[in-house]
């Protein structure tokens, strides 16, 4: 591992990045409102060079150069988030993990997140909060992601096309403008794909807009709308000899079930998430911020085994309260999120939804009320408390049953503290502490999984968290940011799947998640500059035992030991940059028994860019690229613990992409 630590030096966007000034970057994770060097928190961050320095068409490979987080990819569309571990309940998506677009909720309140439905061009820049964050920001016990759109200060308008390897095409379009009382954002995006392996067409369109009135200086008022369409085929996990003969192949017929091109296996989602929030300062000691939002989501599944209808309209708020004075600053605040969902399973008739199986309405409700004291003590000493009380309830009706099957699921008053203790030694030592307690009850789609199976005895996952770091660095380029954790979590939800590939879920008693994380950059004038990030992640079943197996002191299975992420950016001239990325995953375990693991791999990138400008009027860039360069043979994106070994989904092999970008500035 010291040779690839020694590797992982890598070099962010070099025109547009200054590594001595990260500390100074304010961070809104805990509603801090502060230089990152003074937050009292494990915090990863994702900003707007960090999105452009790749091909634009995912944000995957932005996220997997963070330390402590993994984004997976089954198949174009089809995500999979991880922080510290989380996915080992995440079939696809995001769960375990809550969402934050502009300040309000975009979880829902069934505990899934559709971060599918964003185009790259959304975000201007994201906050990862890793470990609980179950003291601010409601259940969950895996992290925090928070996502921004920038209005900017000058009008601008871009527009791009990127076109690639297995028939990709990203064509975007955005814009922001307006003066200093009211700016709008408006953006448009179409992406399509035939994918590397067979049955994974990809086809995305997505709109948003958003406003910004300030009418005074105390006042301002937001609003957002987000419009996302979605298709994407579903392969099908593969077995290891399946996936050694022909890792571009669909899952075939067996063992009864259909092949997934005879199924016709795909998703089709639409959702459209509208959104407005209002601030107000009432003085130099007062201030507000409260917001509500609503959202529809329907999704289509044909899937090997049957054929899935949801609709998901939901809706809900938040508000915080902010009181400064001298060295006290609190906040109190509340959340509340509401849903009506109705799940329609059919038989699957060559694609088409045939005889209903069954028919479930599913009410859900969550809330959450937060209280969250800080003292910014003299001599650099900071101490946050945080506390919430959580409620969460999700009630079934089975209206195809007679008489109607009726299930309800409560998880009451469930506390989640927060103590956290910074001491600022100077700029190249700052050090905290923290103690935490996460909980995350589990999603409808747990309750109700793709077996159409209620889930009537899952239990809520809790777990407290200990957690040590120190950041820092000096005017000569270099900064470093590295924490240590211990995370015991009880009565774990794991994934499992059946022989038809559908999922459920069940406890797996008590685990401990044990993990050393790390970042390093270093900047050499406006040539070169340095990234590197290395994460090393012991997890470890305490205690499960699943009929007569005994799996106590297993390795858990979807996260690899060792991780290491480098970016190389230069500049070669003025206008000619070069961009470089290399990743490693260490072996995987596959299940719970550690019989079986996906092997480690090295992942190769580059780009190459060439800009234009003329009197900061206009400017234009071209840019090619490459993925894969080693052709690697891996799978992203694995089925942990799936029936007669179909775990692996195939990545793309080499690959090649280049494209153009124009962007028109106004005052």
């Amino acid at each position: 591992m010291t040779t690839l630590f020694a590797v992982a030096v890598s070099f962010p966007a070099l025109a547009q990045t200054d590594t001595t000034t990260l500390g100074g970057i304010t961070v809104h994770g805990y509603s801090q409102q502060r230089a990152l060097s003074a937050v009292p928190a494990a915090v990863s961050l994702v900003r707007p060079q960090d999105l452009q320095r790749l091909s634009g068409q995912s944000i995957l490979p932005a996220l997997n150069t963070l330390p402590g987080v993994r984004m997976e990819e089954r198949s174009p569309g089809s995500y999979r988030l991880n922080i510290r571990g989380s996915s080992l309940r995440s079939p696809f998506g995001v769960r375990n993990v809550k969402m934050y677009y502009n300040g309000l909720p975009f979880t829902d309140p069934g505990g899934n997140t559709y971060l599918n439905q964003f185009a790259l061009g959304n975000f201007t820049d994201m906050e990862i909060l890793k470990g609980p964050g179950s003291s601010l920001y409601g259940a969950g016990t895996g992290g925090v992601l928070l996502a921004d759109s920038d209005f900017g200060e000058t009008d601008r308008f871009t527009a791009g096309y990127t076109g690639g390897s297995f028939g990709s095409h990203l064509l975007t379009g955005k814009g922001s403008w307006g003066n200093d009382v009211f700016r709008q954002q408006a953006l448009l995006s179409w992406q399509e794909s035939n994918g590397y392996r067979a049955q994974t067409y990809m086809n995305r369109k997505v709109a948003g807009w958003g406003g910004q009135w300030k009418p005074n200086t105390k006042a301002t008022l937001e609003g957002y709308v987000l419009y996302g369409d979605l298709f994407y085929e579903t392969p099908g996990g593969l077995t290891l000899a399946q996936y050694e003969a022909d890792r571009k192949q669909a899952r075939p017929a067996g063992g009864g079930f259909p092949s997934a091109p005879d199924a016709h296996a795909a998703i089709r989602q639409q959702t459209i998430w509208g959104g407005a929030q209002f601030g107000y300062r009432w003085n130099e000691h007062w201030q507000q911020t409260t917001g509500v939002y609503g959202a529809f989501s329907t999704v289509e599944n044909p899937t090997i085994r049957n054929y899935e209808k949801r609709r998901e309209p939901h809706f809900g708020g938040r508000t915080v309260f902010t009181y400064s004075r001298s060295v006290l600053r609190v906040l109190a605040g509340a959340e509340a999120q509401h849903g009506n969902f109705s799940t329609k399973v059919f038989t699957n008739a060559d694609g088409e939804a045939g005889v209903l199986q069954t028919d479930d309405k599913v009410n859900n409700t969550i809330y959450s009320l937060f209280l969250q004291p800080e003292l910014l003590l003299p001599h650099g000493w900071t101490i946050t408390a945080g506390i919430s009380m959580n409620n969460n309830r999700t009630a079934f009706t089975r209206l195809s049953e007679t008489p109607a099957f009726r299930f309800t699921s409560r998880y009451k008053n469930e506390w989640a503290p927060r103590l956290a203790v910074m001491k600022q030694f100077d700029a190249w030592a700052n050090v905290y502490a923290i103690v935490s307690k996460g909980f995350s009850p589990p999603t409808v789609a747990e309750l109700l999984p793709s077996t159409s199976v209620i889930n009537t005895t899952l239990q809520a996952e809790k777990g407290w968290n200990y957690e040590a770091g120190v950041r820092g660095g000096g005017k000569n380029g270099f900064w470093y940011d590295v924490n240590v954790f211990w995370f015991r979590l009880q009565d774990a939800i794991v994934q499992r799947r059946d022989a038809a590939g559908a999922d459920y879920f069940e406890n797996a008693g008590a685990t401990t998640q044990k993990g050393f994380e790390a970042l390093l950059l270093y900047r050499f004038n406006n040539l070169l500059a340095l990234r590197g990030a290395y994460t090393f992640h012991h997890f470890r079943y305490d205690e499960f035992r699943q009929q007569d197996k005994v799996y106590d002191g297993n390795a858990l299975p979807g996260t690899p030991a060792h991780t290491v992420a480098a970016t190389a950016d230069v500049n070669v001239t003025r206008a000619l940059g070069l961009f470089l990325t290399y990743q490693y995953n260490s072996d995987t375990w596959l299940n719970d028994a550690n019989t079986d693991k996906a092997t480690s791999f090295h992942l190769l990138s580059v780009k190459a860019q060439y800009t234009f400008d003329r009197n900061d009027k206009w400017q234009a860039a071209v840019f090619a690229g490459a993925d894969n360069l080693l052709d690697e043979k891996y799978s992203l994106g694995n089925d942990i613990n799936a029936a007669a070994g179909r775990y692996y989904n195939a990545a793309p092999g080499r690959n090649f992409y280049a494209g153009f970008r124009i962007g028109l500035h106004g005052k």
